[in-house]
């Protein structure tokens, strides 16, 4: 009971709580039951029994989860032997597209200021 296998495609990719409630196989409810969140507090402090949500800005963000942390809450919490956390890349949106048209942008203009 003590193996898990993490396959994640993205360090940076966070997963919402139906991937999450997917992911542990268990009820929305659960998922919730398990969060580690604070009516008053945005963001408590780390909670190595809770499952753990990345930072909020605003209490009505929806609660986002870093793949390894839900590894570690289904093998160290929940004792889950084989947990498969697999994160794909979603199409690029229109948005994602102009801040990458933007960041080459911005590269180019730091190379011509470089040459200087």
């Amino acid at each position: 009971m003590e193996n898990i296998d993490s396959n994640i495609s993205s360090e940076e990719e966070l997963v919402g709580i139906d991937e999450v409630q997917k992911f542990l196989n268990r009820s929305r409810a659960s998922v919730y039951r398990y969060t580690n969140t604070d009516l008053r507090n945005l963001n408590p402090s780390f909670n190595p029994r809770k499952l753990n949500p990345e930072f909020r800005t605003d209490q009505k963000d929806p609660l986002k989860f870093h793949p390894n942390e839900v590894a570690r809450f289904a093998k160290d919490i929940l004792r889950i032997k084989e947990v498969t956390v697999e994160v794909f890349n979603t199409p690029s949106s229109a948005a994602q597209n102009i801040l990458a048209q933007i960041l080459d942008e911005l590269k180019s203009i730091r190379s011509l200021l470089e040459k200087e």
